[in-house]
């Protein structure tokens, strides 16, 4: 087959990829919380990295017995989201239950080595000294302790399953590595954890706007609020319309209707709510999320670029998925360019890879400008991260292809 020939035939197949499923998540990289001293972000990271130190220079010996589980060993790098090193040595946190430990510092490059839950050489924040955490780090009330005589390494370890790892540093967002299901045999790369400087975000995740809104219509959000938790659709729907009736700037309110319309299949009407949301508060950024759902089922294009922008301006850290979504985008409209810069930016801050459709997407991209090596090795990646996936096959028959056009193209 012909490059040309190939790169038509790959566009065709590709279609599939750019119909993303409907169901496709809008889940944050992580959960943005405040810790001594600095604010933590989300994400986590898997950019390969060694140890130039150990950060944590006394490990513990394996202890077998049933009451002490063996230590968790955790590894990586915490680098600016610029590329660049961090200005100065890193406290690593472990925060489960939305409760912080310090469990070790980084070195001058950023690389740390530590052992979960051993608190050695480590110097807690004073808001967090009177919380401390026991050898078994923090457990869920109903969930039984791991009794193994390996101490939980063979098996899912229960010990971190409501716990995140993340870096500290005063004036910048961290992203968030989950600890959930990490056992002590497990690969202690946790790969790279990216800080981003505080102030560059526009967007909120909480509508400032709403905080006005007068006695009578916080008490009928309230009350939407309590009605959805009882599965109460209707008349939750009926209270947030109440809501915004009463305070028409209700940005809140407006958004958790759009949410129960949505649910309820009723799109061009979510579809008002959400865009009355952002009028209220254009720097409310949860509608902006919705709205490119929205527009991804309904293929509109168009809008999705629009609204992905947007959303993106506004929070340019920690939603992989709207980069995704405008490479999507910008690929249906032809804008390969943009598209690529997009998918590109995904998959910096996917860390963690709940997002494989961006290596496929930018295989395709790559394939189509003939860059055979490069499309090659992001449908590698593909594979790697959705070894399960329906098209798996389908993708290692493009591999195949593409390695034979990358070894044809380097024959002199």
């Amino acid at each position: 087959m012909s490059p040309r020939t190939y790169g038509r035939a790959i566009a065709i197949f590709a279609v599939a990829v750019f119909l993303l499923p409907p169901a496709f998540s809008q889940v944050k990289g992580g959960t943005t919380t405040t810790p001594a001293g600095g604010d933590a972000g989300s994400g986590t990271g898997t950019t390969s990295a060694t140890p130039s130190i150990t950060t944590n220079p006394q490990p513990a010996t394996p202890n077998t017995s049933q009451s002490m589980p063996l230590p968790v060993p955790i590894s990586g790098r915490v680098m600016l989201d610029d590329g660049g090193p961090p200005p100065e040595s890193v406290v690593i946190e472990r925060v489960c239950n939305g409760v912080s430990r310090a469990e070790g510092y980084t070195d001058q490059k950023g690389y740390f080595s530590i052992d979960l839950g051993m608190e050695q050489g480590v110097m807690q924040d004073a808001s967090t000294s009177g919380r401390l955490f026991n050898d078994l780090g923090t457990r869920v009330p109903g969930q039984s302790q791991l009794s193994s005589g390996l101490g939980g390494g063979a098996r899912s370890d229960e010990r971190y399953m409501n716990c995140d790892l993340r870096a500290n540093l005063p004036g910048y967002r961290s992203q968030v590595v989950s600890l959930a299901n990490r056992r002590a045999m497990d690969s202690p790369d946790v790969g790279t954890i990216f800080l981003h400087r505080l102030g560059h975000a526009e967007g909120r995740i909480i509508s400032a706007i709403s905080l006005a809104a007068p006695k009578d219509a916080r008490r009928a959000f309230e009350k939407g609020s309590d009605l959805a938790r009882k599965n109460k659709l209707d008349d939750a729907m009926k209270s947030y319309r109440k809501a915004v009736d009463v305070y028409p700037k209700y940005a809140a309110a407006w958004f958790e209707l759009g949410k129960l319309q949505a649910a309820k299949g009723q799109a061009d009407a979510a579809h008002q709510s959400f865009d009355a949301a952002v009028e209220a508060d254009p720097k409310y950024l949860n509608p902006y999320l919705e709205l490119s759902r929205l527009a991804l089922r309904a293929k509109n294009w168009r809008e999705l670029a629009d609204v992905t922008g947007h959303a993106v301006k506004l929070d340019p850290f920690d939603y992989p998925q709207q980069f995704l979504f405008n490479s999507v985008a910008n690929y249906n409209l032809r804008n390969m360019e943009a598209a690529e810069k997009s998918a590109r930016e995904a998959e910096k801050l996917d860390t963690e890879h709940r997002y494989p459709q961006v290596s496929h997407l930018l295989g395709v991209i790559l394939a189509q400008r003939q860059d055979y090596t490069g499309a090659a090795g992001e449908m590698r990646d593909y594979l790697k991260f959705a070894p399960g996936a329906r098209d798996a096959a389908t993708v290692r028959g493009q591999l195949d292809q593409l390695e034979k056009l990358s070894a044809h193209s380097a024959q002199p």
